[in-house]
C-alpha cells in the first residue's frame, strides 16, 4: 500500500534521532448468464465486497460471462504454498483467518509519478498488517508491523523461484524487496509462530484511483499537516479526501507526530478505519456502472495468494468479513523499541510482542499490557473517521 515520503524508500528520511543508516545494513550501521437488472442495494453489496489491502475492503465482481472473465484477468496471484514448502507454522483450525497486507512501493508502470525515487524494476513494502479475524468472523485485530525494525530474516524462495540466503539483522521491509510476497510472508510467520492464510497486496496507483471511485474519504484532522514531501497540505477540520490526499495521508511521516515511521503508522491505522467505513457504505450506489468500476480498479490493484485468486474465491471471502466493522477492529503496532545503536531504527520487544502472537493464536484480544511502554510515534488521536 501506500509507501514512504522519501524520494527513495528504500532509505529512509532521517528521523528525530538523526541520519538514517542504508537498508539493510543491521544494528552496527549508523554508528552506533450476463445479469442486465440493477441487484437490490444490500444483495449487491454483500456480492461485490472483499477484502483489499490493511484491512480496506476490497469491492469484487459478482458477474458471470465476459465481465466476469475480465475481472478475474485483472488478479494477479502467488502460490505461496509452492514458494513456501512445508516449513510453515501449523494451521490451526479454530475458525480463525490471519491475512499478511502489504503495500508495495514499485517505482514502476503507473506509480512512478507518485513515488518517486528511481524505477529499477523493484518494489519495496512500506505497509504490512497481520488482520486476525476472529472465530464468528465479527471482529478483527490488526498488527501494524514497523517497516524499519531490524528483524533476522530466514532463508526463503522468493517469486521467481530465486533462493535467497537467510540475512540477520536486516530491515524488515527489505524481505519484500528481497523475494516479494514469499518472502516476507515467511518472515511474518518466523516471527510470530503463527501460519498466514493469506496474503493481499495493493499499489500505489490502485490505492489512488480507488479512493477516487469511491467519491473520497471523509476524515477530520486535530491539528493541520502539513508535508511537501507528500504533496499533503490540510488545515486542521473536517476533509473528504481524494485519492491522492488519501495518498499522502498514508505517507506522511514528516508532518505531523514525531517525524517516524510509527507515526505514520498511528495515521495509517485511523484512515483505514475511516475508509472501512466508507467503502460499507458501498450500498448506497444504484449504477451497475458504478459498481463495475469500483470492482475493475480493486482488482487490478491487487496481488494475493491463490486461494484468493479469482473473483469467485474473493467474493466468498468477503461473505466471511462483512460482519467487521470499524469498531469492531482493534489497531496495535507491533510492539518495539528503539535501537540504541541507532535511533532511526527499532528492535522488536520480544516479550511483548510474545503476548500479542499468544492471543492472536489463543483467539484472545490483544491484552493492553502488551502494548503499554513501547516506542511510540506520538500521532495518535490527529486523525479520525467523520
Amino acid at each position: 500500500m501506500p509507501a514512504d515520503s522519501t524520494p527513495d524508500a528504500v532509505t529512509p528520511d532521517p528521523g528525530p534521532a538523526g541520519p538514517r543508516s542504508p537498508e539493510g545494513s543491521g544494528r552496527d550501521a549508523g554508528g552506533g448468464g450476463r445479469r442486465r437488472t440493477p441487484l437490490g442495494a444490500r444483495r449487491r453489496a454483500l456480492r461485490l465486497t472483499s477484502w483489499i489491502a490493511f484491512g480496506i475492503l476490497l469491492l469484487g465482481g459478482a458477474g458471470v460471462g465476459y465481465l466476469y472473465l475480465k475481472l478475474n484477468g485483472n488478479i494477479r496471484s502467488i502460490d505461496l504454498d509452492q514458494a513456501l514448502g512445508g516449513h510453515r507454522p501449523t494451521d490451526v483450525d479454530n475458525g480463525s483467518e490471519d491475512i499478511l497486507v502489504l503495500g508495495s512501493d514499485t517505482r514502476s508502470g503507473g506509480n512512478r509519478k507518485l513515488g518517486g525515487g528511481t524505477d529499477d524494476g523493484t518494489a519495496r513494502s512500506d505497509t504490512a498488517m497481520i488482520v486476525h479475524v476472529y472465530d464468528g468472523h465479527k471482529r478483527a485485530s490488526v498488527v501494524s508491523v514497523p517497516r524499519d525494525t531490524l528483524v533476522d530474516r530466514p532463508a526463503c524462495t522468493g517469486a521467481d523461484g530465486a533462493e535467497h540466503p537467510a540475512a540477520p539483522g536486516v530491515m524488515f521491509n527489505s524481505a519484500y524487496s528481497t523475494g516479494g510476497a514469499p518472502c516476507a510472508v515467511k518472515t511474518v510467520e518466523t516471527m510470530t509462530g503463527i501460519r498466514m492464510d493469506h496474503f493481499l497486496e495493493v499499489d500505489f496507483a490502485g490505492f489512488e484511483k480507488l479512493v477516487d471511485e469511491l467519491g473520497g474519504v471523509k476524515v477530520t484532522t486535530a491539528k493541520a499537516i502539513d508535508d511537501p514531501d507528500s504533496h499533503l497540505d490540510l488545515p486542521a477540520g473536517t476533509h473528504t479526501l481524494d485519492g491522492g490526499q488519501a495518498l499522502g495521508l498514508v505517507r506522511t511521516r514528516h508532518g505531523v507526530g514525531d517525524g517516524s515511521d510509527l507515526g505514520r503508522i498511528q495515521l495509517q491505522q485511523a484512515f483505514i478505519k475511516a475508509l472501512v467505513t466508507r467503502v460499507k457504505q458501498i450500498g448506497v450506489l444504484t449504477s451497475p456502472k458504478k459498481l463495475y468500476d469500483l470492482a475493475d480498479t480493486a482488482t487490478r490493484a491487487v496481488t494475493t495468494d491463490s486461494g484468493l485468486g479469482s473473483v469467485k474465491d474473493l467474493v466468498s471471502f468477503a461473505g466471511g468479513l462483512k460482519g467487521v466493522s470499524a469498531q469492531k477492529m482493534h489497531m496495535v503496532t507491533m510492539p518495539v523499541r528503539y535501537d540504541p545503536a541507532n535511533g532511526n531504527r527499532v528492535l522488536v520487544d520480544e516479550a511483548k510482542a510474545a503476548q500479542v502472537w499468544a492471543a492472536l493464536k489463543g483467539g484472545r484480544a490483544v491484552p493492553a499490557s502488551a502494548t503499554e511502554g513501547t516506542a511510540a510515534g506520538e500521532a495518535s488521536g490527529v486523525v479520525s473517521g467523520s
